[in-house]
């Protein structure tokens, strides 16, 4: 096949990654809105929702994997020609993403207040964090159904109407919140059940989505054990990735809280930013990982090692234009006042993002190659060397907390940094890199099957 031109290529890639940043970027929104929201009810019903959002988020963040798992399966199919069983792959992943969610609810129901005891012993936060969990129970199986139905829209090529969802879906929200939490007078289970709704809401018009296509395709609608079966066993392997990632973070966290409060307090400011930064590298995973899918489903080879060489670039140039700008700005002293009013709290996040800066173009490239995978289906080995990654990473932390154990101290928090943004991300970098080098990722054909 002729490879097509580097500036069709970007096209593509651009098409669908600023679409895509877009949606990650109203995502997070509903948490905000909900915050803004429940915090004028006062400090208790605030640290109940710290609690039960925590618990909601991490439940989500770990089944992420049905909008990756669908992505490929569909972009191959559909790359193939086969238009009917691209359709069919996200039929699938949609029955797997509503059994997945009666499960998590059932849990949910049982192990509600035992999980929000592991957080808090004062009875009224404990009290309102159940309340608003069981609640937003209700909408769990909605969410995922969202997700698995994003993975769908990506692998279909169209990361447009995502967008226009996620924005209609947080306008809703934000208006349902309010009227329950105020004008009901519903209090914390409002903030909850307008979520719920603008959830559910979100799923109909997704549902409406593919039962069109389905019928407009010839696809069946009922479920495919085969189908259903190949998800959840690519779902696994994902799932198993992105438990890995978690740890890395949580360990980081918890080796943070050793060096103090106000190291603690610059730490956590890190991450967030660190992570509200990965939501423009992870828009062009997105891309990677449909046009990839589709590349191979294609049999287009060239096309993606091409494709793969693109985004590399971009993401390396997006990492290094990211790391700049957080660099002057914390070098002129103006991220630290935007956060915090604590002047150690400042001095601690300045030299933590000039260092996290440093490393921003490695996470670009990280981010991208983690995309290429996904979309070649090659979760298995994603997994297995999210394992590795952890095992390097782990004597790293370590060495943090044996030579640096004090609080107070910046070059303790530079270290620890240094150990999650070059020691970690770094060890993806190498594993991922190999990987992408070796060529044993790239399988053609509509089957998503494992590369060896």
């Amino acid at each position: 096949m002729p490879v097509p031109p580097v500036k069709s290529l970007d096209r593509d890639i651009l098409r669908l990654a600023v679409p895509a940043l877009g949606a990650l970027v109203a995502e997070p929104l509903f948490l905000l809105t909900d915050t803004a929201l429940v915090g004028h009810l006062g400090e208790v019903p605030l640290a109940a929702l710290g609690i039960a959002s925590a618990v909601v988020q991490t439940v989500i963040g770990l089944l992420i994997f049905l909008a990756y798992a669908t992505t490929p399966a569909v972009a191959r199919r559909l790359g193939a020609g086969d238009r009917t069983g691209a359709i069919r792959a996200g039929i699938d992943g949609l029955w797997l993403a509503l059994g997945l969610g009666v499960v998590v609810v059932l849990l949910g129901l049982v192990f509600a207040r035992p999980v929000v005891g592991l957080f808090t012993g004062a009875t009224d936060v404990a009290a309102d964090a159940v309340t608003y969990l069981t609640v937003s129970l209700a909408g769990l199986p909605a969410m995922l159904l969202v997700i698995a139905a994003t993975g769908l829209l990506r692998g279909l090529q169209d990361t447009r109407t995502p967008l226009v969802v996620a924005v209609a879906g947080f306008a809703a929200n934000a208006g349902l919140n309010a009227l329950f939490i105020y004008g009901f007078g519903w209090g914390i289970a409002g903030s909850a059940a307008g979520t719920v709704v603008a959830q559910w809401a979100m799923a109909a018009v997704y549902i409406v989505i593919a039962v069109r296509a389905a019928r407009a395709s010839g696809a069946l609608l009922r479920p495919g054990l085969d189908g259903v079966g190949s998800a959840a066993a690519s779902g696994a392997w994902l799932l198993l990735r992105t438990a890995s990632l978690r740890a890395a973070i949580l360990a980081t966290v918890a080796v943070a809280a050793t060096l103090g409060t106000a190291s603690l307090g610059a730490f956590q400011i890190a991450l967030t930013l660190f992570t509200t930064l990965a939501f423009i590298l992870d828009a062009l995973a997105i891309a990677g990982q449909a046009l990839i899918g589709h590349g191979l489903g294609a049999g287009d080879t060239e096309r993606v090692m091409l494709v793969t060489r693109r985004l590399v670039r971009w993401g390396l140039a997006s990492g290094v234009v990211l790391g700049a700008a957080v660099a002057l700005v914390a070098g002129l002293g103006l991220l630290g006042p935007v956060f915090t009013s604590s002047p150690e709290v400042q001095a601690a996040l300045r030299v933590t993002a000039l260092a996290m800066a440093v490393g921003i173009p490695l996470a670009g490239y990280v981010f991208v190659l983690d995309g290429v995978l996904i979309g070649a289906g090659d979760s298995r080995y994603l997994a297995l060397s999210g394992l590795v990654n952890v095992a390097i990473y782990a004597p790293l932390l370590v060495l943090v907390l044996l030579f640096a154990p004090g609080g107070g101290d910046d070059a303790a928090l530079v270290w620890l940094w240094a150990a999650f943004g070059y020691g970690y991300l770094g060890a993806r970098a190498l594993t991922l890199g190999l990987r992408a080098r070796s060529g044993r990722w790239i399988v053609a054909g509509a089957s998503a099957a494992e590369p060896a």
